[in-house]
């Protein structure tokens, strides 16, 4: 296995715990899926939406979100919004973030290239 496949498998890894975290901090308001890409995209999170959808779907099943559907336009969307435990939940993950984001940024030093 090359160079190119081990970062590229290492960054994978790095990017499914951070998308959870990413999805309950954008979810404080209903928002629908395609909007919640592009919204994460615009942040610099890009992700699919084979990806987002199973995603949304079990956190919905874990009690982080709920969802409700919106018929008043020309197309019925669905829209997530985090519970009141996924707001607890998101609380717990900023806290150990910041935590680990400084352990690391201590370890790497500031001038990481």
């Amino acid at each position: 296995m090359g160079k190119d496949e081990l970062v590229s498998g290492f960054i994978l890894e790095l990017r499914r715990g951070t998308v959870v975290l990413a999805v309950l901090a954008r979810l404080k308001s209903p928002t629908y899926g395609y909007q919640l890409i592009k919204e994460l995209a615009d942040t610099g999170i890009a992700i699919e939406a084979n990806t987002l959808y199973p995603l949304l779907r079990r956190l919905e099943s874990q009690g982080l979100l709920e969802s409700s559907w919106n018929t008043d336009g020309a197309k019925p969307r669905k829209y997530y919004v985090t519970t009141d435990l996924g707001n607890e939940v998101l609380k717990e993950l900023r806290k150990h973030w910041k935590e680990v984001s400084t352990s690391m940024n201590d370890m790497l030093g500031t001038n990481v290239t």
